[in-house]
């Protein structure tokens, strides 16, 4: 009971914490992308393309952020370079799908973002492939 309301930390929790943050979000995120991945040929056509490259390239893009940078961040694999493309498909899911309702129908993308920002800052933690690998 003592250690709960302790203002203390170590490495160890701290790296622990990362551990449970790349899993959970990048879980939570891959069936968002596998489901795209899956209705890539139906539904290319139509995808929002707020950056001006083409549907088909806009959902391809969000593929790759949703569904294989989201497999890099969970093995904890080049976190820092996986979390960019995920911060910015975020963004564009905030403020350009749901027009910035943070606490409304974008909530869900903003909290995504939030822990992709977190991840991009605080790095992969030692539980994780870049650490093994020596990045």
């Amino acid at each position: 009971m003592k250690k709960l309301f302790s203002t203390k930390y170590s490495d160890t929790s701290i790296s622990l914490s990362l551990l449970v943050l790349r899993i959970s979000l990048g879980a939570m995120m891959l069936p968002h992308g596998y489901q795209k991945l899956m209705k890539f040929a139906s539904s290319s056509g139509k995808f929002p393309d707020p950056f001006h490259i083409g549907s088909t390239a806009s959902m391809a893009l969000t593929i790759f952020a949703e569904f294989f940078c989201a497999a890099f961040i969970i093995m904890g694999l080049l976190t820092r370079l996986a979390s960019i493309p995920l911060i910015i498909a975020m963004a564009v899911a905030v403020f350009y799908s749901h027009h910035g309702q943070v606490f409304g129908e974008g909530e869900h993308a903003a909290l995504y973002l939030a822990g992709f920002i977190s991840i991009l800052l605080a790095g992969p933690g030692k539980y994780s492939l870049d650490k093994l690998i020596g990045k």
